[in-house]
């Protein structure tokens, strides 16, 4: 039985609240193979101030087991005070040390995969981009092949550049990075779903830069898409990302962005949060919830555990 791992991430979140309550829909037989990556301590306590009664076992190992009613948590040794307002320097190296711990066991052959739920990306002192970028790093990718791959049944999206200043956007787009990453969304989609995606990629700027021979789009995306079309890979662009997101995006199962907000906007515009952010490219499955720790409801009961 292999196993899943669930970090409960930011301390100072609603992740105690949206772990109880998807807990309560998930199947005994799926949350037997569920352990939890946590301080027990804190866990308990928050779950006691919003009153929601869970049964809690530290265990050592992925090798112990306990009934379904019962979370096993892999404790994360540390001092915690108010359950819902952990210091800026507790609370990151609790969630790099859960990271770090997460990694390890996920490299595993009886894991599954790992799910981290929100943090606060200002937590993370080492590599200061996201939880995409620090799981890279430990597992040594160095040719930008990850992906954050931002999914829905519907559609995915992916930006190239992830959480990246927009001054610097244009600097990070090569050739090498764009074809590595959408090699990386193609083998997924074969390996997991046995289909060749469609996948279409956008312009960098408003109208793709009307194609000035200066531009990213004829010094870069251009040539990138040609050579990944040489490899046999089904897609299409640059397309314009002004209008994509009307209706055109149907036709796809992937839209690659340049940037952030340039896909993921429009993305939740459509889809709401009705998303899983999935890393691709690293040496397990990753895969994290697509909202944030919203601090605006943390211990008030009224979070959505969809």
């Amino acid at each position: 039985m292999k196993k899943i791992l669930i970090l409960s991430g930011d301390p100072n979140s609603i992740n105690s609240e949206i772990i109880y309550k998807s807990l309560k829909k998930i199947k005994p037989s799926i949350r037997k193979k569920i352990y939890l990556i946590s301080n027990y301590r804190l866990f308990e306590k928050q779950l006691k101030k919003l009153n929601l009664p869970l049964k809690l076992k530290i265990v050592k190992s992925l090798n112990e087991n306990s009934a379904s009613n019962i979370i096993k948590i892999l404790n994360i040794n540390l001092n915690f005070k108010n359950p819902f307002d952990v210091s800026i320097k507790s609370a990151s190296k609790f969630i790099i040390n859960s990271l770090n711990l997460g990694h390890e066991l996920a490299l595993k052959d009886n894991v599954s995969g790992l799910i981290n739920c929100a943090i606060n990306k200002k937590l993370i002192k080492k590599n200061n981009s996201g939880v995409t970028e620090y799981l890279a790093s430990k597992c040594k990718i160095k040719d930008d092949s990850e992906v954050m791959l931002i999914y829905n049944r519907k559609l995915a999206v992916n930006p190239i550049t992830t959480h990246v200043d927009i001054k610097q956007v244009s600097k990070k787009i090569k050739t090498k990075l764009l074809v590595n990453k959408v090699i990386t969304i193609h083998k997924w989609y074969k390996q997991k779903f046995n289909k060749i995606p469609k996948i279409a990629v956008l312009g960098l700027n408003p109208h793709n830069a009307e194609l000035k021979k200066n531009s990213e789009e004829i010094k870069t995306i251009i040539p990138s898409i040609n050579k990944l079309k040489r490899l046999k890979i089904n897609i299409n662009g640059p397309l314009v990302a002004d209008t994509i997101f009307i209706k055109e995006f149907k036709k796809y199962d992937v839209i690659v962005g340049m940037f952030h907000d340039q896909v993921i906007t429009p993305f939740k515009t459509l889809f709401k949060y009705n998303a899983i952010n999935v890393t691709l490219g690293l040496k397990y499955l990753r895969i994290s919830p697509d909202h944030g720790v919203a601090t605006g409801l943390i211990g008030k009961n009224k979070a959505n555990s969809d």
